[in-house]
């Protein structure tokens, strides 16, 4: 059996600001260097070969303070811009709940959640699970197959889109779903990599 490890990068300064981070390059704040030990932590008895994560700081941070925190300095770590979080375009660094108000909850809904929503000059969810789709098929989970246990690091929108793959969730189920800043997903893969159990740990309420 082999693990796959999804973990959310801790709270960056755009979480903070409820700003749509996208491609933009926030660093972690306080509290996220803070939501990296506690992932960290319920990692301690979880066996971790290599990592992979997008080349954006606050996911490459995350990461490495993951790796400082388990004492484990000499995981190898791939990063890949196939894992970067979903292009939010012409919404980039704005305000959520300020653009909310001026659309509505139903186009905002749309913009945020919706399976195939185009964003102009951005990404739908759906172009986003084709790239980390794609990736993890070709890349990550030969890995899983050999037995390496696996940690990626990623944005909310990239890890959904493993989690709906993973799943099988719907089209219209995968709305329903949100990763917190430093939550972490467990899945054990049999010999075949179908998954035999699923955990959720640090789990908590998320409103970024």
């Amino acid at each position: 059996m082999a693990n796959l490890i999804l973990v959310r990068h801790g709270e960056s300064e755009y979480n903070k600001k409820g700003l749509w981070a996208g491609r933009d390059n926030p660093p972690l704040t306080k509290q996220g260097i803070a939501d990296a030990k506690i992932a960290a932590e319920t990692l301690k008895n979880t066996a971790v070969d290599i990592g992979f994560t997008s080349v954006q700081k606050r996911h490459v941070d995350t990461l490495n303070l993951i790796k400082h925190y388990l004492k484990r300095d000499g995981l190898p770590i791939i990063q890949t811009k196939a894992l970067d979080e979903r292009d939010y375009g012409i919404y980039t660094a704005q305000n959520k709940w300020e653009i909310k108000k001026k659309i509505g909850d139903e186009m905002f809904l749309k913009i945020r959640r919706s399976w195939d929503y185009p964003i102009p000059k951005g990404e739908s969810l759906k172009q986003t699970h084709e790239r980390v789709v794609g990736y993890f098929q070709k890349e990550i989970f030969p890995k899983l197959l050999s037995g390496k246990n696996v940690i990626i690091s990623s944005s909310n929108n990239t890890l959904r889109s493993l989690a709906k793959y993973l799943e099988n969730i719907s089209d219209e189920d995968i709305a329903k779903l949100e990763i917190a800043p430093g939550e972490v997903y467990v899945y054990k893969l049999n010999e075949q990599g179908k998954i035999i159990h699923k955990e959720i740990r640090n789990h908590h309420p998320n409103t970024v």
